[in-house]
């Protein structure tokens, strides 16, 4: 008897044989590839800006708070998160799929003020990160006399 192989007749649409040769390639020499299917995490965020401060959200999903880092370097923000993943496996069980992402991930940005870290302050809550960035008091500007 033959065996039967389910096929998708949408999927001869997209096959071009003569393809961009790119396509063969693509993440080889740029990144590691990923794997076919597997999630990949962001930290996506929004920023806003008033006269004192800035506030950042950042949705960080799935991670304890723990294992968060921010660090403030003037007017460089650094945020990492790192999401592991737990084993739990029941007698006589078996995991069929695994859409989880387990790794670290990082965002970096630069502001236009310096942050005064000293009363920055963080909150994390329903996988979404709050941040209280006050804006360093500046000095004034000062214009040179040319000689």
């Amino acid at each position: 008897m033959a065996n039967l192989t389910r096929h998708d007749p949408s999927s001869l649409a997209r096959f071009d044989p003569f393809g961009d040769i790119d396509d063969l390639f693509r993440g080889f020499f740029v990144r590691p590839a990923l794997l076919e299917g597997q999630p990949q995490m962001q930290i996506k965020m929004d920023l806003k800006e008033d006269d004192k401060a800035y506030t950042v959200h950042a949705d960080i999903p799935g991670v304890k708070k723990e294992d968060i880092q921010v660090s403030i370097d003037g007017n460089r923000v650094s945020i990492s998160a790192e999401s592991k993943m737990e084993k739990e496996e029941k007698e006589g069980e078996k995991v069929l799929r695994s859409e989880r992402y387990c790794g670290k991930v990082a965002r970096s940005f630069t502001l236009l003020h310096d942050v005064d870290d000293a009363q920055a302050q963080a909150k994390y809550s329903d996988g979404v990160l709050e941040l209280t960035l006050p804006k360093k008091a500046g000095t004034a500007t000062r214009k040179l006399e040319i000689k």
